[in-house]
């Protein structure tokens, strides 16, 4: 039984205030996946703070953009201060909520403070105003980057500080306004985030917060007064708010989804770095990442030999509760868990070999915790659901290969291509894969797993609409508006032939 007492639910962040809905029907109990026994907050929200929240943002972005770059920053640097004095409270608020280890919520924590120092001292470069010299004869021409307006973002559960941060923070330091929705499943580590920016002192309207589920979501995206959407989270969620937005064409949207992620174990690879890389890449999060590695291609020399010691690697993996930092915790909720279980069985049933089995744990505390699955697949399937469908869990898919063509070909197919790795001692295969697998990503002798914000970070298909964040997040927070500049006097003889001047 947790001993650890609910977070106070402040209420909804409009305006520069906390805006409690009594009695409320919009309102759910969030309880840890950690410990089914522990409340973690219980929000209770209403439809019409979406309408006051985008109107006090769009009220603000007036003041807003006109202040400069260095006046938004310098504000923006007294929320970081806050966030760090706050890391300890984010990491434990990030573990209660996800099951996260400890020691991985703590890197969280860290990447939310990060996110400031590498847009301000970096990114931010990356749209600075350019002179062209005699862009027409004669005249210059100039290229700035403007602010869109406001922003509606839209955070996921397995990252919920540090994903979200990364469109915040780009989206405020360039003049837009935001109102950020987190995942339903996390509203705790939102309303952090927004006491952040209270105590920062940020001005009102600027960052405000709205909790909620579905139907919050989706009258957030359609508002009127919402410029762009800014989404992390699965394909599915995307595709609902491509169509929930399809008549507002004028809309920004940048959407950062799914993936069915491949690694490639070539014949001169170092096998147990490629073992260990592996088993980050399938199993950190317990699998709960989008850039997590689903298919493992294995060339035939090596297939038997890495299939056995990852099986044995992955049997010492521990399983527990987020305070005594194993290496997994449980999957987020008890649809997740389902979904994964089910899995098991349709893998089976389509023909892949049982090498690990997943099923739900029973541990001291009651939750969702499961055991990492692994599987033989002996021949690509295009219409199998197991072999081309995120799970969104810790399980692996291990096929052998004779041909890197081929094992770039089947992850191609997917649908998704956010990212791939490949473990090889030559550097013309890793060019030979890079030029022809359709990713964002593309790592060589490392795991598909984790991305520095100092790169762009985004994938192709199913996995995005090619507006990548991290490093670019800059490039879709605002428009380029370009400029022709005459100083020149009025010159007679250059009128134009039939104006009669």
């Amino acid at each position: 039984m947790s001993t650890l007492e609910p977070v106070t639910f402040k209420g909804n962040y409009i305006d520069g205030e906390f805006v409690r809905s009594e009695g409320s029907k919009l309102s759910f109990q969030n309880f840890s996946p950690a410990d089914l026994s522990e409340e973690v907050i219980h929000v209770s929200t209403d439809t019409s703070h979406v309408d006051q929240a985008c109107e006090a943002a769009q009220a603000a972005f007036k003041d807003w953009s006109l202040k400069s770059i260095e006046e938004r920053m310098e504000i923006l640097n007294r929320v970081k201060e806050v966030m760090i004095s706050k890391e300890s409270e984010f990491a434990e608020i990030i573990a209660r909520e996800t099951g996260k280890p400890l020691w991985e919520t703590k890197t969280e924590a860290k990447a939310i403070v990060g996110k400031f120092n590498i847009t301000f001292q970096h990114s931010i470069d990356l749209i600075k105003e350019v002179r062209l010299e005699n862009a027409l004869p004669g005249v210059d021409g100039y290229i700035r980057y403007r602010p869109r307006g406001v922003f509606a973002v839209l955070g996921p559960f397995n990252f919920p500080g540090h994903l979200p941060n990364g469109h915040i923070v780009p989206a405020l330091v360039t003049g837009n306004c935001v109102v950020f929705k987190p995942s339903e499943l996390t509203p705790a580590t939102g309303q952090l985030m927004a006491q952040c920016y209270h105590e920062a002192g940020v001005p009102k309207g600027v960052f405000n917060l709205i909790q909620g589920r579905g139907e919050i979501g989706k009258r957030l995206v359609s508002h009127k007064r919402i410029d762009g959407v800014l989404f992390t989270g699965s394909y599915e969620t995307g595709l609902k708010i491509s169509e929930a937005t399809v008549q507002d064409y004028w809309k920004l949207l940048a959407l950062e989804m799914g993936g069915k992620n491949s690694t490639i174990v070539w014949n001169d690879a170092d096998l147990d770095k490629a073992i260990y890389e592996s088993l980050i890449g399938v199993f950190m999060s317990t699998g709960q990442r989008c850039s997590c590695t689903s298919r493992i291609f294995v060339h035939d020399d090596l297939v038997e030999e890495f299939t056995s010691r990852f099986y044995a690697r992955a049997k010492k993996l521990s399983v527990g509760h987020w305070s005594e930092n194993p290496f997994m915790g449980p999957l987020i909720n008890e649809k997740s868990l389902d979904t994964y279980v089910r899995f098991q069985d349709i893998a089976v049933r389509e023909g892949a070999e049982k090498i690990m089995r997943g099923k739900a744990l029973e541990l001291k505390h009651k939750g969702y915790y499961v055991a990492p699955s692994i599987y033989r697949v002996r021949s690509y399937d295009p219409n199998s659901t197991y072999q081309n469908t995120e799970i969104f869990g810790p399980n692996a898919a291990i096929y052998g290969i004779k041909d890197l063509e081929e094992a770039v070909q089947i992850s191609n197919d997917s649908g998704y291509g956010l990212a791939m790795a490949l473990f090889s001692a030559n550097r013309e295969n890793y060019q030979f894969c890079l030029e022809r697998a359709k990713v964002g990503l593309f790592n060589w002798n490392r795991t598909t797993n984790g991305a520095s914000s100092r790169l762009p970070f985004g994938g192709m298909g199913k996995s995005g609409n090619d507006r990548p964040s991290a490093h670019f997040a800059v490039y879709y927070c605002t428009t380029p508006v370009a400029g022709l500049e005459d100083s020149t006097s009025f010159d007679e003889s250059k009128v134009l032939p039939g104006m009669n001047w």
